[in-house]
């Protein structure tokens, strides 16, 4: 079933947008998620493609669709634009991000062929959200969340309830400015961003 608004001509104005999932979580053989390719315009739902307020679908496709639409899937809560570098400067708890390219070789600086777009901070509408505290996903590490560490430093977040791959070893019981700050029962100190970049973590 088409979406409210859709149309049979649509996919071809706007072929050359690319999408890519991003966040803290790696696929199962430990690569980036790969990019998707976005084939439907926003006609009529917008000026911007994806602007804060509105719906999508999710899969291999990704395209914008009024939020009463059945296929909406998630919401966009922040929007930007333009080039983007480190960690998306999303709400707590985003369950994802979009990052928007659009394929412009001509005005290319990388070589990649894309240009970017910004990126669009996404929240599902529906459970479950992996960006909530605890979840194991998004594309924070927050205050309740549950990790486990290796011998590189690293630390992978993991689903508190032991429902994921691999068991968590740690909580993150709170957040503070430097180590300094955290409680003396910490066993783990996790780069979390922000104003309070520093979680000080529990073993579980």
């Amino acid at each position: 079933m088409r979406a409210p608004g859709s149309g049979a001509g649509l996919a071809l104005a706007c072929a050359g947008l690319l999408l890519a999932l991003t966040g803290c979580q790696e696929t199962a053989e430990g690569r980036p998620p790969r990019p998707v390719t976005y084939t439907s315009p926003p006609d009529g739902h917008g000026a911007m493609f994806l602007g804060a307020g509105d719906c999508s679908t999710r899969g291999t496709v990704f395209r914008e669709v009024p939020c009463t639409s059945e296929r909406a899937v998630a919401r966009v809560t922040t929007r930007y634009q333009g080039a983007t570098s480190g960690t998306p400067t999303c709400p707590a708890t985003t369950d994802f991000v979009l990052h928007v390219s659009e394929s412009r070789p001509a005005a290319d600086e990388d070589g990649d062929g894309a240009v970017p777009r910004g990126y669009a901070c996404m929240r599902n509408l529906e459970p479950p959200h992996p960006g909530d505290a605890g979840q194991g996903g998004g594309p924070h590490t927050i205050v309740g969340d549950c990790v486990s560490s290796s011998r590189e430093g690293r630390v992978k977040e993991l689903p508190c309830d032991g429902s994921g791959a691999d068991r968590p070893a740690f909580r993150v019981a709170s957040a503070v400015t430097s180590r300094d700050r955290c409680p003396s029962s910490t066993a783990l100190f996790v780069a979390l961003g922000g104003e309070r970049p520093v979680g000080c973590a529990r073993r579980l």
